[in-house]
Formats: structure tokens, C-alpha cells, sequence
């Protein structure tokens, strides 16, 4: 069964670049670059992991991220926190705010899938 990750990014050429990635791992990917639709998208589609980056227009990755824990439909969602802001207190944050992961922006191509790969092991 091929597993299902939304796609949280406002950034076109990681977006793409992620996409690739997964898509030949044989991920189902769906891509939402505004944080305002964030939640919607998550609540409809109902993926096994989301990758969400911290800084985006609308909703931030943390209220994002707050409002998916606080809701239970979607509390138990893997989440994959990804930023550009690579700070002690932007992971602390993360993590607090219910993050399972965190991974700091840029990365390479083996790292996005091992964390992926990593986080849907049982």
C-alpha cells in the first residue's frame, strides 16, 4: 500500500525537490504552500506523515503544528518539522509544540529519506 505525505512548503524548488525525492521512494505526495490551507489539507486528506516547514504565510509550522496535536483527528500524525532557522530554541519550540522530528534546511536527498523512511517504521 503506498503511503501518503502532505507537503507543507511555501519554497517551490524544495517542494519539487521533496517531491521527486518521495515520489520515486513510492510515496503518494501532496503539496500545500500556504499555512492559512494547512489545516484544511491535513484534516481531508488524512496522510500517514506530514513534512511542514516552519516559516510560511497564513499559519506558521508551529500553530500549524499546535492545532494538529490539540485536534484529536490528527494528533497522532507523524510530523516532520523542516526550517531554515537551525537555533537551539527553533528545535526546542518544534519539539514542544509536538514535533516527532526535526530536520534543518539545507539538507541532502539521502537525509529527507532516511528521516521519511526513519519515521514510518513501526
Amino acid at each position: 500500500m503506498e503511503k501518503h505525505v502532505l507537503l507543507i512548503e511555501d519554497e517551490p524548488n524544495i517542494a519539487e525537490a521533496i517531491r521527486f525525492i518521495l515520489s520515486r521512494d513510492g510515496w503518494q505526495v501532496s503539496h500545500e504552500a500556504d499555512g492559512s490551507r494547512a489545516l484544511a489539507r491535513v484534516r481531508d486528506l488524512r496522510p500517514d506523515l506530514v513534512i511542514l516547514d516552519h516559516m510560511l504565510p497564513g499559519l506558521s509550522g508551529l500553530e500549524i503544528l499546535a492545532a494538529l496535536r490539540a485536534d484529536p483527528a490528527t494528533a497522532a500524525i507523524r510530523v516532520l518539522m523542516l526550517t531554515a532557522r537551525g537555533q537551539g530554541r527553533d528545535r526546542e519550540a518544534a519539539v514542544a509544540a509536538g514535533a516527532d522530528r526535526f530536520m534543518i534546511k539545507p539538507f541532502s536527498n539521502a537525509d529527507i529519506l532516511a528521516e521519511v523512511r526513519a519515521m514510518m517504521e513501526p
